[in-house]
């Protein structure tokens, strides 16, 4: 009887959630076997194998999935944050705007270049993206947070008085 893919991805999910990630990733490598070419299987690969601490297949298998489906913006902004996770800021940049020239009004993308940004003490630039990112989602409690350290590097304090309201007003509202 031939495994169903579907039950396996599911069944590595369930297993990376408790920490069983050997376990997990054996599951993903069976379902791949029997789906060669489903990018959601080597995108749960990649984010089982960066749970365990292996970013080097994490990457190779997040390229796979990016391979197969080559304008998803949660592989771009993934295969992003595993670059910049392993210093390489350069490439981490480069699929930030692989991802914002499919889709421009991704607030995660241009919070992660934002991110990017910042760490490069390109403060003015970082915070011109935070800003992006909170325009298209007055809502994302991060980049507002990231926005209101780049406003503080900058010594902007009208604008991190402007984002601590609207931070705590997320709170409230969460409450």
């Amino acid at each position: 009887m031939v495994e169903s893919s579907e039950k396996l991805n599911n069944q590595a999910i369930i297993l990376a959630e408790h920490g069983e990630y050997a376990e997990a990733i054996a599951c993903l490598k069976r379902a791949i076997t029997v789906e060669k070419e489903n990018f959601l299987l080597w995108f749960n690969l990649g984010i089982t194998y960066r749970d365990s601490g292996n970013m080097t297949a994490a990457k190779a298998a997040m390229e796979k999935a990016l391979a197969f489906n080559a304008e998803d913006e949660e592989i771009i902004e993934a295969l992003a944050i595993l670059c910049f996770q392993n210093g390489s800021l350069d490439e981490a940049m480069a699929y930030c705007e692989m991802g914002l020239q499919l889709n421009d009004n991704n607030s995660h993308l241009w919070n992660t270049m934002g991110v990017l940004f910042f760490n490069e003490n390109a403060f003015m630039e970082a915070a011109e993206a935070f800003e992006q990112a909170v325009t298209i989602n007055p809502y994302y409690y991060d980049a507002l947070y990231n926005l209101h350290d780049a406003y503080e590097e900058l010594g902007n304090t009208a604008g991190m008085q402007e984002c601590s309201i609207r931070m705590s007003q997320i709170k409230e509202r969460r409450q």
